[in-house]
Protein backbone atom coordinates (compact mmCIF):
# COMPACT_ATOMS: atom_id res chain seq x y z
CA UNK A 1 0.00 0.00 0.00
CA UNK A 2 1.44 3.35 -1.03
CA UNK A 3 1.27 6.36 1.26
CA UNK A 4 0.15 9.90 0.55
CA UNK A 5 2.09 11.77 -2.12
CA UNK A 6 4.23 14.47 -0.52
CA UNK A 7 7.12 16.80 -1.36
CA UNK A 8 9.97 18.24 0.68
CA UNK A 9 11.70 21.51 -0.22
CA UNK A 10 15.41 21.29 0.58
CA UNK A 11 16.23 25.01 0.67
CA UNK A 12 19.97 24.83 1.29
CA UNK A 13 20.42 27.79 -1.08
CA UNK A 14 17.13 29.50 -0.35
CA UNK A 15 13.90 29.73 -2.33
CA UNK A 16 12.21 32.03 -4.80
CA UNK A 17 9.08 31.62 -6.87
CA UNK A 18 10.94 30.84 -10.08
CA UNK A 19 13.22 28.35 -8.31
CA UNK A 20 10.14 26.47 -7.07
CA UNK A 21 8.64 26.34 -10.56
CA UNK A 22 11.96 25.06 -11.92
CA UNK A 23 12.12 22.35 -9.25
CA UNK A 24 8.54 21.23 -10.01
CA UNK A 25 9.31 21.00 -13.74
CA UNK A 26 12.59 19.21 -13.07
CA UNK A 27 10.73 16.69 -10.86
CA UNK A 28 8.34 15.77 -13.67
CA UNK A 29 5.81 18.57 -14.19
CA UNK A 30 5.40 19.04 -17.98
CA UNK A 31 6.01 22.69 -18.94
CA UNK A 32 3.11 22.60 -21.41
CA UNK A 33 0.75 21.47 -18.64
CA UNK A 34 1.96 24.35 -16.48
CA UNK A 35 1.44 26.84 -19.33
CA UNK A 36 -2.07 25.47 -19.94
CA UNK A 37 -3.03 26.05 -16.30
CA UNK A 38 -1.62 29.57 -16.29
CA UNK A 39 -3.50 30.32 -19.51
CA UNK A 40 -6.69 30.03 -17.43
CA UNK A 41 -5.68 33.26 -15.67
CA UNK A 42 -6.87 36.39 -17.57
CA UNK A 43 -3.43 37.96 -17.80
CA UNK A 44 -1.38 38.62 -20.92
CA UNK A 45 1.95 40.12 -21.79
CA UNK A 46 4.39 37.42 -20.74
CA UNK A 47 6.08 34.23 -21.93
CA UNK A 48 7.12 31.28 -19.74
CA UNK A 49 10.19 29.28 -20.76
CA UNK A 50 11.81 26.26 -19.12
CA UNK A 51 15.30 25.08 -20.01
CA UNK A 52 18.02 22.84 -18.62
CA UNK A 53 21.01 24.59 -17.11
CA UNK A 54 23.79 24.04 -14.57
CA UNK A 55 24.64 25.68 -11.27
CA UNK A 56 28.10 24.91 -9.80
CA UNK A 57 28.14 21.56 -11.56
CA UNK A 58 24.55 20.52 -10.73
CA UNK A 59 22.07 20.02 -13.56
CA UNK A 60 18.85 21.96 -12.93
CA UNK A 61 15.84 23.45 -14.67
CA UNK A 62 15.45 27.21 -14.92
CA UNK A 63 12.02 28.72 -15.46
CA UNK A 64 12.04 32.27 -16.79
CA UNK A 65 9.08 34.62 -17.10
CA UNK A 66 9.75 37.17 -19.85
CA UNK A 67 7.56 40.26 -20.07
CA UNK A 68 6.44 40.91 -23.63
CA UNK A 69 4.83 44.22 -22.71
CA UNK A 70 7.18 46.65 -20.99
CA UNK A 71 4.48 48.56 -19.12
CA UNK A 72 2.83 46.49 -16.41
CA UNK A 73 0.46 47.98 -13.82
CA UNK A 74 1.29 48.17 -10.14
CA UNK A 75 -1.36 46.03 -8.53
CA UNK A 76 -2.87 46.28 -5.08
CA UNK A 77 -4.24 43.31 -3.18
CA UNK A 78 -7.88 43.77 -4.36
CA UNK A 79 -6.64 43.82 -7.98
CA UNK A 80 -4.77 40.55 -7.57
CA UNK A 81 -7.61 38.85 -5.69
CA UNK A 82 -10.05 39.90 -8.42
CA UNK A 83 -7.70 38.52 -11.08
CA UNK A 84 -7.43 35.19 -9.26
CA UNK A 85 -11.18 34.93 -8.64
CA UNK A 86 -11.97 35.56 -12.32
CA UNK A 87 -9.57 32.84 -13.48
CA UNK A 88 -10.59 29.39 -14.65
CA UNK A 89 -8.43 27.63 -12.06
CA UNK A 90 -10.10 25.13 -9.72
CA UNK A 91 -11.62 26.60 -6.53
CA UNK A 92 -8.90 25.12 -4.31
CA UNK A 93 -6.18 26.70 -6.46
CA UNK A 94 -7.89 30.08 -6.36
CA UNK A 95 -8.24 29.86 -2.58
CA UNK A 96 -4.62 28.87 -2.00
CA UNK A 97 -3.26 31.47 -4.42
CA UNK A 98 -5.33 34.19 -2.79
CA UNK A 99 -4.11 33.09 0.64
CA UNK A 100 -0.48 33.50 -0.45
CA UNK A 101 -1.07 37.07 -1.63
CA UNK A 102 -3.12 37.98 1.45
CA UNK A 103 -0.29 36.82 3.68
CA UNK A 104 2.24 38.75 1.61
CA UNK A 105 0.12 41.91 1.66
CA UNK A 106 -0.25 41.73 5.43
CA UNK A 107 3.52 41.41 5.83
CA UNK A 108 4.17 44.36 3.51
CA UNK A 109 1.54 46.38 5.36
CA UNK A 110 3.23 45.82 8.71
CA UNK A 111 6.60 46.80 7.26
CA UNK A 112 5.34 50.02 5.65
CA UNK A 113 2.72 50.96 8.25
CA UNK A 114 -0.29 50.94 5.91
CA UNK A 115 -3.44 48.89 5.39
CA UNK A 116 -3.03 45.62 3.48
CA UNK A 117 -5.48 46.74 0.77
CA UNK A 118 -3.33 49.83 0.11
CA UNK A 119 -0.07 47.95 -0.49
CA UNK A 120 1.27 48.31 -4.02
CA UNK A 121 3.26 45.22 -4.98
CA UNK A 122 6.12 47.00 -6.72
CA UNK A 123 8.67 44.20 -6.29
CA UNK A 124 6.30 41.22 -6.23
CA UNK A 125 2.98 42.30 -7.71
CA UNK A 126 3.90 42.20 -11.38
CA UNK A 127 3.17 39.42 -13.82
CA UNK A 128 6.14 37.27 -12.85
CA UNK A 129 5.07 37.05 -9.18
CA UNK A 130 1.50 36.11 -10.10
CA UNK A 131 2.87 33.45 -12.43
CA UNK A 132 5.17 32.16 -9.69
CA UNK A 133 2.43 31.88 -7.08
CA UNK A 134 -0.37 30.49 -9.23
CA UNK A 135 2.07 28.28 -11.15
CA UNK A 136 3.34 26.80 -7.89
CA UNK A 137 -0.20 26.12 -6.66
CA UNK A 138 -1.23 24.54 -9.95
CA UNK A 139 2.03 22.59 -10.23
CA UNK A 140 1.61 21.03 -6.80
CA UNK A 141 -1.88 19.92 -7.81
CA UNK A 142 -0.75 18.52 -11.17
CA UNK A 143 1.94 16.46 -9.43
CA UNK A 144 -0.76 15.27 -6.97
CA UNK A 145 1.22 16.52 -3.97
CA UNK A 146 -1.05 16.33 -0.94
CA UNK A 147 1.30 17.87 1.64
CA UNK A 148 4.28 20.16 1.15
CA UNK A 149 7.13 20.28 3.67
CA UNK A 150 10.02 22.72 3.92
CA UNK A 151 13.50 22.70 5.45
CA UNK A 152 14.93 25.51 7.60
CA UNK A 153 15.67 28.56 5.47
CA UNK A 154 19.04 30.29 5.13
CA UNK A 155 18.87 33.92 6.17
CA UNK A 156 21.29 35.31 3.61
CA UNK A 157 23.10 38.60 4.25
CA UNK A 158 24.11 41.98 2.94
CA UNK A 159 21.58 44.16 1.17
CA UNK A 160 19.29 44.02 -1.83
CA UNK A 161 17.96 46.70 -4.15
CA UNK A 162 14.34 47.74 -3.60
CA UNK A 163 12.24 50.43 -5.25
CA UNK A 164 13.16 52.92 -2.52
CA UNK A 165 16.84 51.99 -2.35
CA UNK A 166 18.98 49.42 -0.55
CA UNK A 167 17.19 47.21 1.97
CA UNK A 168 18.73 44.73 4.44
CA UNK A 169 18.68 40.99 3.77
CA UNK A 170 16.47 39.19 4.63
CA UNK A 171 14.11 41.77 3.14
CA UNK A 172 11.77 43.28 5.76
CA UNK A 173 8.68 41.64 4.25
CA UNK A 174 10.48 38.29 4.05
CA UNK A 175 11.51 38.45 7.70
CA UNK A 176 7.99 39.48 8.73
CA UNK A 177 6.57 36.46 6.92
CA UNK A 178 9.04 34.06 8.51
CA UNK A 179 8.48 35.51 11.98
CA UNK A 180 4.69 35.25 11.74
CA UNK A 181 4.85 31.63 10.58
CA UNK A 182 7.49 30.63 13.13
CA UNK A 183 9.63 29.38 10.25
CA UNK A 184 12.97 27.81 11.07
CA UNK A 185 16.15 29.63 10.03
CA UNK A 186 19.29 27.62 9.37
CA UNK A 187 22.30 28.20 11.60
CA UNK A 188 25.71 29.03 10.22
CA UNK A 189 27.27 31.66 7.93
CA UNK A 190 25.34 32.75 4.84
CA UNK A 191 26.70 34.38 1.69
CA UNK A 192 26.18 38.10 1.34
CA UNK A 193 23.21 37.79 -0.97
CA UNK A 194 19.43 37.45 -0.82
CA UNK A 195 18.54 33.76 -0.59
CA UNK A 196 14.83 33.88 0.30
CA UNK A 197 12.66 36.28 -1.68
CA UNK A 198 9.35 37.68 -0.41
CA UNK A 199 7.47 35.62 -3.00
CA UNK A 200 9.25 32.42 -1.98
CA UNK A 201 8.67 33.17 1.69
CA UNK A 202 4.97 33.86 1.10
CA UNK A 203 4.53 30.57 -0.77
CA UNK A 204 6.21 28.32 1.79
CA UNK A 205 4.79 30.02 4.88
CA UNK A 206 1.29 29.60 3.41
CA UNK A 207 1.47 26.19 1.77
CA UNK A 208 4.23 24.25 3.58
CA UNK A 209 4.93 22.75 6.99
CA UNK A 210 8.40 23.40 8.41
CA UNK A 211 9.50 19.86 9.17
CA UNK A 212 11.23 16.99 7.41
CA UNK A 213 8.96 13.97 7.00
CA UNK A 214 9.77 10.29 6.88
CA UNK A 215 9.28 9.49 3.22
CA UNK A 216 10.08 7.18 0.34
CA UNK A 217 11.74 9.42 -2.28
CA UNK A 218 10.58 8.71 -5.86
CA UNK A 219 12.01 11.70 -7.74
CA UNK A 220 14.25 14.71 -7.14
CA UNK A 221 13.98 18.05 -8.92
CA UNK A 222 16.45 20.96 -9.01
CA UNK A 223 15.20 24.47 -9.71
CA UNK A 224 17.86 27.00 -10.71
CA UNK A 225 17.98 30.53 -9.39
CA UNK A 226 18.65 33.43 -11.73
CA UNK A 227 22.15 34.03 -10.33
CA UNK A 228 25.09 31.66 -10.70
CA UNK A 229 27.58 32.47 -7.92
CA UNK A 230 30.93 30.76 -8.08
CA UNK A 231 31.37 27.72 -5.87
CA UNK A 232 27.77 27.53 -4.70
CA UNK A 233 24.91 25.66 -6.44
CA UNK A 234 22.17 28.26 -6.39
CA UNK A 235 19.35 25.73 -6.69
CA UNK A 236 16.25 24.63 -4.80
CA UNK A 237 16.04 20.86 -4.37
CA UNK A 238 12.61 19.23 -4.27
CA UNK A 239 12.17 15.66 -2.99
CA UNK A 240 9.03 14.03 -4.38
CA UNK A 241 7.74 10.83 -2.81
CA UNK A 242 5.30 9.15 -0.47
CA UNK A 243 4.75 9.03 3.25
CA UNK A 244 5.94 6.06 5.26
CA UNK A 245 3.55 4.37 7.63
CA UNK A 246 4.29 5.48 11.17
CA UNK A 247 3.47 3.40 14.22
CA UNK A 248 0.60 4.60 16.35
CA UNK A 249 1.74 6.16 19.63
CA UNK A 250 -0.03 4.87 22.73
CA UNK A 251 0.61 4.84 26.46
CA UNK A 252 1.67 1.86 28.53
CA UNK A 253 0.30 2.13 32.08
CA UNK A 254 1.67 -0.49 34.48
CA UNK A 255 2.26 -1.31 38.12
CA UNK A 256 3.73 -4.08 40.32
CA UNK A 257 1.39 -5.66 42.92
CA UNK A 258 2.22 -8.21 45.61
CA UNK A 259 -0.51 -7.72 48.24
CA UNK A 260 -3.86 -8.08 46.47
CA UNK A 261 -6.48 -10.82 46.57
CA UNK A 262 -6.16 -12.68 43.22
CA UNK A 263 -9.96 -12.78 42.90
CA UNK A 264 -9.96 -9.01 42.33
CA UNK A 265 -7.81 -9.01 39.19
CA UNK A 266 -10.55 -10.07 36.77
CA UNK A 267 -12.83 -7.24 37.93
CA UNK A 268 -9.96 -4.74 37.71
CA UNK A 269 -9.36 -5.86 34.13
CA UNK A 270 -13.03 -5.26 33.26
CA UNK A 271 -12.89 -1.77 34.74
CA UNK A 272 -9.73 -0.93 32.80
CA UNK A 273 -11.36 -1.95 29.53
CA UNK A 274 -14.40 0.16 30.43
CA UNK A 275 -12.06 3.11 31.08
CA UNK A 276 -10.72 2.90 27.52
CA UNK A 277 -7.77 0.48 27.67
CA UNK A 278 -7.05 -1.19 24.34
CA UNK A 279 -5.45 -4.20 26.04
CA UNK A 280 -4.83 -5.40 29.62
CA UNK A 281 -2.56 -8.25 30.71
CA UNK A 282 -0.87 -9.81 33.73
CA UNK A 283 2.61 -11.28 34.11
CA UNK A 284 4.18 -13.05 37.13
CA UNK A 285 7.18 -11.28 38.66
CA UNK A 286 9.45 -11.70 41.69
CA UNK A 287 9.46 -8.71 44.01
CA UNK A 288 11.40 -7.64 47.09
CA UNK A 289 11.77 -10.09 49.99
CA UNK A 290 11.25 -12.87 47.41
CA UNK A 291 7.53 -12.19 47.25
CA UNK A 292 5.73 -13.42 44.12
CA UNK A 293 3.85 -10.58 42.48
CA UNK A 294 1.94 -9.54 39.41
CA UNK A 295 2.88 -7.00 36.75
CA UNK A 296 -0.41 -5.43 35.64
CA UNK A 297 -0.12 -3.63 32.28
CA UNK A 298 -2.69 -1.63 30.32
CA UNK A 299 -2.30 -0.15 26.83
CA UNK A 300 -4.42 2.89 26.09
CA UNK A 301 -4.75 5.93 23.79
CA UNK A 302 -3.23 9.11 25.15
CA UNK A 303 -6.62 10.75 25.63
CA UNK A 304 -7.72 7.91 27.98
CA UNK A 305 -4.72 8.19 30.31
CA UNK A 306 -6.54 9.88 33.19
CA UNK A 307 -9.46 7.42 33.13
CA UNK A 308 -7.22 4.34 32.94
CA UNK A 309 -4.88 5.53 35.69
CA UNK A 310 -7.86 6.37 37.91
CA UNK A 311 -9.37 2.90 37.38
CA UNK A 312 -6.04 1.21 38.13
CA UNK A 313 -5.56 3.14 41.37
CA UNK A 314 -9.17 2.61 42.41
CA UNK A 315 -9.53 -1.10 41.65
CA UNK A 316 -6.16 -2.37 42.88
CA UNK A 317 -4.01 -2.04 45.99
CA UNK A 318 -1.19 -0.24 44.19
CA UNK A 319 0.13 3.07 45.47
CA UNK A 320 1.43 4.29 42.12
CA UNK A 321 1.69 3.55 38.40
CA UNK A 322 4.25 4.05 35.63
CA UNK A 323 3.32 5.62 32.30
CA UNK A 324 5.42 5.72 29.15
CA UNK A 325 5.01 6.17 25.41
CA UNK A 326 5.06 3.08 23.21
CA UNK A 327 4.77 2.68 19.45
CA UNK A 328 2.28 0.19 18.03
CA UNK A 329 2.22 -0.94 14.42
CA UNK A 330 -1.24 -2.01 13.36
CA UNK A 331 -2.37 -4.14 10.45
CA UNK A 332 -5.41 -2.99 8.52
CA UNK A 333 -8.38 -4.72 10.12
CA UNK A 334 -12.14 -4.90 10.03
CA UNK A 335 -15.03 -6.79 11.63
CA UNK A 336 -17.29 -8.89 9.42
CA UNK A 337 -20.73 -10.10 10.49
CA UNK A 338 -22.48 -12.58 8.20
CA UNK A 339 -25.08 -15.34 8.13
CA UNK A 340 -23.23 -18.66 8.32
CA UNK A 341 -24.74 -22.12 7.81
CA UNK A 342 -24.96 -22.34 11.60
CA UNK A 343 -26.51 -18.91 12.17
CA UNK A 344 -25.30 -15.33 12.73
CA UNK A 345 -21.49 -15.31 12.93
CA UNK A 346 -18.73 -12.73 13.23
CA UNK A 347 -15.01 -12.72 12.41
CA UNK A 348 -12.07 -10.32 12.52
CA UNK A 349 -10.34 -9.78 9.17
CA UNK A 350 -6.65 -8.82 8.99
CA UNK A 351 -5.28 -7.43 5.73
CA UNK A 352 -1.65 -7.16 4.64
CA UNK A 353 -0.24 -5.98 1.28
CA UNK A 354 0.00 -8.68 -1.40
CA UNK A 355 -1.51 -11.31 0.90
CA UNK A 356 -5.00 -12.81 1.15
CA UNK A 357 -7.10 -11.63 4.12
CA UNK A 358 -6.64 -13.62 7.35
CA UNK A 359 -9.79 -14.56 9.28
CA UNK A 360 -10.20 -15.06 13.04
CA UNK A 361 -13.66 -16.11 14.35
CA UNK A 362 -15.11 -14.06 17.22
CA UNK A 363 -15.21 -16.13 20.40
CA UNK A 364 -18.56 -14.96 21.82
CA UNK A 365 -20.43 -15.47 18.55
CA UNK A 366 -18.97 -18.97 18.16
CA UNK A 367 -19.89 -19.91 21.73
CA UNK A 368 -23.52 -18.95 21.05
CA UNK A 369 -23.55 -21.10 17.92
CA UNK A 370 -21.92 -24.04 19.71
CA UNK A 371 -24.53 -23.96 22.47
CA UNK A 372 -27.43 -23.52 20.05
CA UNK A 373 -26.28 -26.35 17.74
CA UNK A 374 -24.81 -28.68 20.35
CA UNK A 375 -21.48 -28.74 18.53
CA UNK A 376 -17.91 -28.65 19.85
CA UNK A 377 -16.54 -25.12 19.86
CA UNK A 378 -13.55 -26.19 17.74
CA UNK A 379 -15.94 -27.50 15.05
CA UNK A 380 -17.85 -24.19 15.03
CA UNK A 381 -14.56 -22.30 14.66
CA UNK A 382 -13.61 -24.44 11.65
CA UNK A 383 -16.96 -23.95 9.89
CA UNK A 384 -17.17 -20.20 10.53
CA UNK A 385 -13.57 -19.59 9.41
CA UNK A 386 -14.00 -21.58 6.19
CA UNK A 387 -17.29 -19.88 5.27
CA UNK A 388 -15.91 -16.41 6.04
CA UNK A 389 -12.88 -17.06 3.80
CA UNK A 390 -15.16 -18.15 0.93
CA UNK A 391 -17.34 -15.07 1.41
CA UNK A 392 -14.33 -12.75 1.33
CA UNK A 393 -12.89 -14.48 -1.72
CA UNK A 394 -16.14 -13.89 -3.60
CA UNK A 395 -16.01 -10.19 -2.73
CA UNK A 396 -12.33 -9.50 -3.50
CA UNK A 397 -11.63 -7.93 -6.92
CA UNK A 398 -9.88 -10.16 -9.43
CA UNK A 399 -6.10 -9.58 -9.72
Amino acid sequence: MSGARIAYLDCFSGISGDMLLGALVDAGLPPDALRAELARVPMAGYRLDAAKTRRAGLAATQVVVTLEEAAQPHRRLPDILSLIESSGLPPDDRERGAAVFRRLAQAEARVHGVEAEAVEFHEVGAVDAIVDVLGAVAGLRLLEIETLYCSPLPAGGGSARGEHGAIPVPAPATLALLAEAGALLAAGPDPQMELVTPTGAAIVTTLARFERPAMAVRAVGYGAGARDPEGRPNVLRLWLGETLARPATMLLVETNIDDMNPELYAFAQERLFEAGAADVWFAPIQMKKNRPGVLLSALCPREREDAVVAALLRETSTLGVRVRDVARHEAQRESLEFESSLGPAAVKVKRLPQRPPAVAPEYEACVRLARARGLPLAEVYRIVEAEAERLLASREPAE
